[in-house]
């Protein structure tokens, strides 16, 4: 049977129909919307714990890793290098160098000087003219001394043929002794005169002589004391000669370093102007210390067969007891407050303490021998700087 149905009525149904579809899509997105929106709250939540777990995971990495130690800056004044030297324990000594032979020649006679031959510095041989001094005075007496030597001899020459024919006439009766005795007083003052004549004569020549400066000894002129035209007078200084290969050290050391003493011993000591050391042997002990500083006068031969070494020089050194070659640091690179020496070397950017062995110390220029512990060029801190503790990062600014 089919059913008829009013188009109106339909009509209606359709449309209450979407009405109704429509109020339950608007209801529907609705709540959709409500539904995505707490998904979306829920989800913004739930990302926020997750980057909060990562952010603390992050935080809790980052604490557990302990941040870099801060480097520290090393200056020069507390680095020192480990080197290869001599080092040398002895009594210091002080004193001038010396030549061993030297002349100062003075005027013997008194007069102008007419005559320099020399200068400062220049090397002469013994007996080479270093001056003349006016001598015409002097040729004048030379010249009648000689005279008066003729002279007594002629008189001398007579006397004794006078006493020959009195000895003749004695001898043949006409003359009597007394005769000749007169004979022979007159040839005994003939030669008396002559005796005095010729004394005088030698005289004249060894003043005349003496206005000729001569040099006694091979060297070199150390000093000039007088120039062309002065008047001198007898014991004034004209020259001074020094045999520079022959130079020694005259010194002073300590009396209670007596014990260290010994004729040949060796000595090391520097002089003032010279870049090297030097050596030399005590050559003598003085028997007596000087009583106001009661040090004990030492001389020390030295080999200058160059010339190289000047008179007149300050020296400073010390008479070797002992002497060792090896690896050398300063002294205050090595603590010894511990009982067991060691050192802070830095190895690597970081300290680290080494155990060393000290053999000779010298406490004049501060330095101690190295045996065993470090090795040459190894950096070491010294003073100050071995505060720092092992494994610290270090950067040495200035290596010494």
């Amino acid at each position: 049977m089919r059913s008829t149905i009013n188009p109106r009525l339909k009509h209606g149904f359709i449309a209450g129909d979407l009405q109704a579809s429509a109020i339950a899509n608007r209801t529907g997105s609705v709540r959709t919307q409500s539904r995505l929106a707490s998904r979306a709250v829920a989800l913004g939540m739930l990302l926020s714990a997750m980057l909060f777990a990562a952010c603390s995971r992050d935080e809790a990495k980052t604490a557990d890793v302990p941040a870099a130690a801060p480097s520290v800056q090393i200056g020069a004044e507390n680095v020192v290098t480990v080197k290869h030297d001599t080092i040398v324990v002895g009594p210091i000594i002080t004193g001038e160098l010396k030549a061993a032979r030297d002349a100062t020649i003075r005027a013997e006679i008194g007069g102008s000087v007419t005559q320099v031959a020399v200068e400062e510095g220049q090397p002469v041989k013994a007996g080479a003219l270093l001056g003349r001094i006016e001598a015409q005075t002097l040729e004048d007496a030379r010249t009648s001394a000689a005279s008066a030597v003729r002279s007594a001899e002629n008189q001398l020459a007579v006397a004794q043929r006078e006493q020959q024919r009195a000895e003749q006439l004695v001898s043949a009766g006409a003359l009597a002794a007394r005769d000749l005795d007169n004979a022979k007083n007159a040839v005994t003052g003939a030669d008396a005169q002559l005796a005095d004549a010729k004394a005088r004569l030698v005289n004249a020549n060894k003043q005349l002589s003496d206005a000729v400066i001569l040099s006694p000894i091979s060297g070199v002129v150390a000093r000039r004391s007088v120039n062309r035209g002065d008047v001198v007078s007898v014991g004034s200084e004209l020259f001074v000669v020094i045999d520079p290969s022959s130079m020694r050290l005259e010194a002073s050391v300590p009396s209670e370093s007596l014990s260290d003493l010994r004729v040949g011993a060796t000595v090391d000591f520097a002089v003032r102007g010279y870049e090297q050391r030097f050596e030399g042997h005590i050559e003598r002990i003085a028997p007596q210390a000087d009583p106001a500083t009661r040090q004990v006068p030492i001389f020390v031969a030295i080999p200058n067969s160059g010339g190289r070494l000047v008179a007149g020089l300050y020296a400073e050194g010390r008479v070797v007891s002992q002497r060792a070659e090896g690896l050398v640091v300063a002294a205050n690179a090595v603590n010894t407050s511990s009982g067991t020496p060691w050192a802070l070397r830095v190895a690597g950017g970081k300290t680290e303490r080494v155990n060393v062995g000290v053999g000779l110390s010298d406490p004049r220029t501060e330095r101690v021998q190295i045996v065993s512990g470090l090795n040459e060029g190894d950096v070491v801190l010294r003073g100050a700087a071995q505060g720092i503790t092992p494994g610290t990062p270090v950067t040495v600014s200035v290596q010494q």
